[in-house]
């Protein structure tokens, strides 16, 4: 009867999840994104649970189906796969229906498809070998040293303090330090091992007498036993012929050893690594915590920086060297000894974390990759031969905030393409993942843009409306932080208050970065700045929202005077020559030119609606219409709509305008006589494309290695699903 219950309960709440997609939930506006939290909080108090959650949207994924409801599948997807990678224990049978069905969804068009492929691939290796999911998750996530997995994730958390109020501020600080004191590596081992036993032995694992051996038993002695599980799981999960009896065997053996000894663990919060975990001193851990995204975020005239050269003041011949070195070294002719040339270690100039490729080599025990103590050939053994550049490290941007810091991030993003293509250091060995969270907070001096005294919330958070457009689970869990993070980091303290704040933020963020692998590409504009002074150099910037211009107001006296008489006259406003390609659906270039008087126009790169081009620029352009009538003269504003991708707007009269890139009122520039307006491409593009035209001066097409190389430059956003059409 109790079974039965629990059962009711757990139907009823994915019911309402689901009732929550179509917006049928009566709670939707103010409690939307809590359903999902709730349940899987309820999973976690009690685990054995979980087979009920996972049968249950079993059924309900094979029901929409049937009934074509195809906007529940990813939702109860993603539902289902975080509770099957944190289970204990699930059948194979119920592993095997949700296999099914991701093989089903190979039939279907992207998105479906993309993510059923990926999770018919790890529940390929779950099935095969129980908790190999689970185990890779708390690895990676918590830089624990693995040989047969070396792949870490470090998440970096951006908040513009000048965007956010300063208890929102300070709330994130607080809860990502309580994060970092609640972890110790001894616990996250304790955590594989136990989880990897009762995936594998189901009710033949005694959890009470597994823990109480990890609880009295030395840390080095965790850390072998740790290792073992993982070389076990691990060699199932990658033997062609390995089955699950022959995978609980393995782990069966090693729990009846760990049993004869004793230990223990706590509980795990997996999310954010603790800062002092580090497993060498020269291992990538330490080398990454000392690596900052920020140093990208603020430089964008790295790319101008020069080489640092190498010092060295002897021949290079170890032979020159004085005879007391003390190294010891195999056994071996004094032939051999004579001849052996070795280089001696130069004097380099220290270097800057992202100027240095050495913290992304060292420590790696990776197939392919070698740490510095063995670069040095020893005499008798024969050198290691080097194995392919792996991308054994993921580095997730979290950005909180509104579309402003997406501003900036895209301003980064273009710098550090711009530095990897003259100096490749970062890019293929760390795979960057970009991640969005809209928040916004009512302070008028966050909310100005241009010369508006306040704005409205919505304006400021378009990408996160059309992320919840295109995919609906990214509205439910993500775009409702955009005013639950305020409300929660302003309430008062209490018991209450430290429960939701600490657990519901970062288990949703945690969430989102761990199911969140879906990109939504936004094309990235450059914009070239021609200023009134001639002597002024063009300035050149990028933007990923919007471009806005505005006839500037603050003139001098004496263009005050000489344009007075001639505003009266022509209305308000200045007059422009704009000049664009026409972007129509045959992909055929028009070009058109059109002379207007106008009092501002904005640029948008973000659709107003999911059926509309994403790589386009919907321009808004204010035109002032004279209108004669028996009372006089009058004008009238008249919204000039045109939709381009390259386009040339010229003050004509000479008279300066204002341009504000992506609402951020820091990046605003004055004095503008004229702006162009094109695609960004992609800085390594231009290189090679440079490249190519010195050996084929007269080739007007992309030609060679340059047509294969991807020419505009694209911002990747993760999502639940990307873009569901």
């Amino acid at each position: 009867m109790e079974s039965t219950e629990v059962e009711s309960d757990i139907l009823r709440r994915v019911r309402t999840l689901l009732r929550e997609l179509d917006g049928h939930h009566p709670a939707c506006q103010c409690d939307r994104g809590m359903l999902r939290w709730t349940l899987h909080k309820k999973i976690d108090q009690n685990p054995s649970n979980s087979s009920i959650l996972v049968r249950i949207l079993v059924k309900e994924l094979e029901r929409a189906e049937r009934g074509d409801f195809r906007h529940y599948i990813i939702p109860l997807l993603h539902t289902l796969m975080y509770t099957l990678i944190k289970a204990p224990c699930i059948s194979d049978e119920l592993c095997g229906r949700v296999y099914d069905f991701c093989k089903k969804l190979l039939t279907l068009p992207k998105p479906f498809c993309t993510i059923g492929l990926d999770y018919a691939i790890r529940l390929k290796m779950e099935r095969t070998a129980p908790g190999m999911l689970y185990q890779r998750m708390v690895i990676s996530e918590q830089s624990l040293k693995s040989d047969p997995y070396p792949y870490q994730e470090k998440i970096f958390i951006f908040a513009d303090p000048e965007l956010l109020s300063e208890a929102i501020c300070n709330a994130l600080v607080m809860d990502t330090e309580a994060a970092q004191v609640s972890q110790s590596p001894r616990a996250c081992m304790c955590y594989v091992i136990i989880h990897a036993m009762q995936a594998a032995l189901g009710e033949g694992c005694d959890i009470s007498s597994l823990k109480a051996s990890l609880q009295d038993m030395a840390t080095s002695d965790v850390e072998h036993w740790f290792r073992q599980v993982v070389a076990a799981v691990e060699c199932s999960g990658n033997e062609a012929s390995a089955d699950r009896g022959r995978h609980a065997e393995r782990l069966e053996k090693i729990y009846r050893t760990v049993l004869s000894s004793l230990q223990a663990g706590k509980e795990l919060v997996l999310f954010i690594r603790p800062l002092s975990q580090s497993c060498e001193p020269d291992c990538l851990s330490q080398d990454l915590d000392n690596f900052e995204i920020q140093d990208i975020i603020s430089d964008c005239e790295c790319c101008e920086q020069t080489r640092f050269s190498v010092l060295s003041t002897d021949s290079g011949i170890e032979r020159d060297l004085p005879v007391a070195v003390e190294e010891s070294y195999a056994p071996c002719s004094a032939e051999t000894e004579q001849s052996r040339l070795h280089r001696k270690g130069g004097i380099k100039k220290k270097l800057s974390p992202l100027e240095s490729v050495t913290f992304l080599q060292a420590g790696c025990n990776g197939p392919g990759v070698k740490s510095p103590a063995k670069l040095q050939r020893r005499p008798g053994i024969p050198p290691e031969p080097a194995g392919p550049l792996q991308r054994l490290h993921t580095a997730r941007i979290v950005l909180l905030g509104d579309d402003r810091i997406l501003g900036r991030l895209a301003q980064a993003y273009h710098s550090l393409r711009k530095r990897e293509t003259r100096r490749v250091f970062l890019t293929p060995r760390l795979n960057l993942q970009f991640y969005y969270i809209p928040v916004v907070t009512g302070q008028p001096n966050t909310l100005a843009v241009m010369d508006h005294t306040a704005a409205d919330q919505d304006e400021l958070c378009e990408v996160a409306g059309y992320l919840g457009r295109v995919d609906p689970w990214y509205k439910s869990n993500i775009n409702t932080l955009c005013h639950m993070i305020p409300k929660l980091a302003t309430m008062p303290s209490s018991p209450s208050k430290h429960l939701v704040t600490d657990l519901f933020i970062t288990d949703v963020i945690a969430y989102y970065v761990r199911m969140g692998i879906q990109p939504v590409c936004f094309q990235v504009y450059a914009v070239k700045i021609f200023f009134n002074d001639p002597a002024q150099e063009p300035a050149e910037d990028v933007f990923l929202m919007e471009m806005r211009t505005q006839v500037q107001e603050s003139i001098s006296y004496r263009e005050l005077s000489m344009t007075k008489k001639k505003t009266t006259l022509d209305g308000p406003g200045i007059d422009l020559t704009v000049t664009y390609r026409k972007v129509v659906v045959s992909n055929r270039v028009k070009e058109l030119a059109m002379t207007l008087r106008s009092t501002g126009l904005v640029m948008k790169a973000i659709p107003a609606n999911e059926a509309e081009d994403l790589m386009c620029l919907n321009v808004n352009i204010t035109e002032v219409v004279r209108i004669n009538n028996l009372s006089g003269r009058s004008f009238s504003a008249v919204a000039n709509k045109l939709k381009t991708r390259n386009i040339k707007i010229r003050s004509t009269e000479q008279r300066p305008f204002t341009v504000c890139l992506d609402k951020d009122s820091r990046r605003a520039y004055r004095n503008v006589i004229s702006v162009e307006v094109s695609p960004c491409l992609e800085p390594s593009y231009c290189l090679q494309k440079t490249r190519t035209m010195k050996f084929n001066l007269h080739e007007t097409e992309d030609v060679g290695l340059v047509k294969y190389m991807p020419k505009s430059l694209l911002l990747p956003i993760n999502t639940f699903a990307g873009v569901i059409q």
